[in-house]
């Protein structure tokens, strides 16, 4: 039984790796409740259902594998309600909410001020949230022939982004890997098309760590290279280009078997990104959010022992006061459900960090209180 679960949980990601655009999930196609298909740690005894109906949500791609289970498994106890998550990206997925169109929106960075202010006007009485609920290691993945174990460090993988070291057998890259036999093959970086809270987060340690030319956003600013859409686009691009590079959330890299680069921080030894190391970077963070906001910001320049620095925590964006009536229960059961610890347990096994319980608590009680 358990390794039929965990052959269902690997056939979940590889499927969510093979398929780009909109995934509709809903409550009509299984009577299963046993945790997500498969997911043998996503529960679902403690799902409260409450409201009917559809819910429509967008935005991060990053957590599409964690909304893929979590979805199945709150759709299995709860019949009355379908759920659909497209993973279009953090830009359009907050944009899409701002116009009034979805019950709520992923988004792998905070709100920006002028965003907030936008809100006003679709959340009725109160104001767009943000609501940490996946974290996370973005990988540097990559595909060298014969060279499994790779060491990079900030600055190189900047001037790597932004083509100014265009050879697998640079000196740079040498400086890092003496051992490794390393190529005389051209580097394909491969980056998002899409506005994407992955890229903005990966060009912020860039920044932070390694001397970035250009200013971190959600829109690729970087010079040359080739783009491809959602972490799924990026992370297949790897898949299948010999010399390409790229970054994407962990469990695209595991899903597709993708060997990942260790990081360089100036610690003791390399970090691998593993979801324990993302974690210690994460238990960095510190609230910046005001009130009932409980944005996060990280640390991506950290030297800690065995913290890994490129780390994303996507967050549920919600009206604080005036979310639809129409979806406002369901709203709030499925955020419930999914910040609870049955539906963290579930995300290590995906290759996500679960929010560490300080964080999980305040955000469980700050759905409690959406109006």
């Amino acid at each position: 039984m358990k390794l039929q679960r965990k052959n269902r949980v690997r056939a979940l990601a590889v499927g969510a790796l093979a398929v780009s655009g909109a995934l509709a999930l809903t409550a009509c196609g299984s009577d299963d409740t046993s945790g997500g298909g498969g997911a043998g740690a996503a529960k679902t005894s403690n799902i409260k259902c409450e409201g009917k109906g559809k819910l429509l949500a967008s935005g991060s791609s990053a957590q599409k594998n964690a909304m893929d289970v979590w979805v199945q498994a709150y759709s299995g106890a709860c019949k009355d309600t379908e759920i659909n998550y497209q993973p279009t990206g953090s830009g359009a997925g907050v944009t899409t909410f701002l116009q009034g169109q979805t019950a709520f929106a992923g988004s792998d960075s905070p709100l920006k001020p002028d965003e907030v202010t936008k809100s006003k006007q679709v959340c009725k009485g109160g104001q767009a949230i943000d609501l940490p609920m996946v974290g996370g290691p973005v990988a540097v993945g990559y595909n060298v022939p014969g060279v499994d174990n790779l060491v990079l460090d900030a600055p190189t993988l900047s001037k790597i982004f932004n083509s100014e070291i265009k050879k697998w057998n640079d000196p740079a890259i040498k400086k890092l890997n003496p051992s490794a036999k390393l190529p005389d093959l051209k580097i394909q970086p491969f980056h998002r098309s899409d506005d994407s809270g992955t890229t903005d987060n990966f060009t912020k340690y860039l920044k932070a760590a390694g001397g970035w030319k250009h200013e971190p956003a959600k829109k690729w600013e970087g010079e040359g290279g080739q783009a491809a859409s959602g972490s799924a686009g990026v992370s297949s691009q790897v898949k299948q280009t010999s010399g390409a590079i790229s970054y994407f959330e962990l469990s695209y890299a595991t899903a597709g078997k993708i060997p990942t680069a260790k990081l360089d921080t100036g610690a003791k030894a390399p970090v691998d990104a593993t979801v324990d190391n993302a974690s210690k970077a994460i238990s960095e963070a510190t609230q910046v959010g005001k009130g009932n906001d409980l944005a996060l910001k990280l640390n991506y320049n950290t030297k800690a022992e065995g913290a890994y620095p490129i780390t994303l925590v996507t967050n549920e964006i919600a009206c604080d006061k005036g979310n639809k009536p129409e979806t406002l229960a369901a709203t709030k059961s499925f955020l419930t459900y999914i910040s609870s610890k049955d539906g963290q347990s579930a995300l290590k096994e995906l290759g996500y960090a679960p929010l560490p319980t300080e964080i999980a608590d305040k955000v469980r009680k700050t759905v409690a209180t959406l109006s």
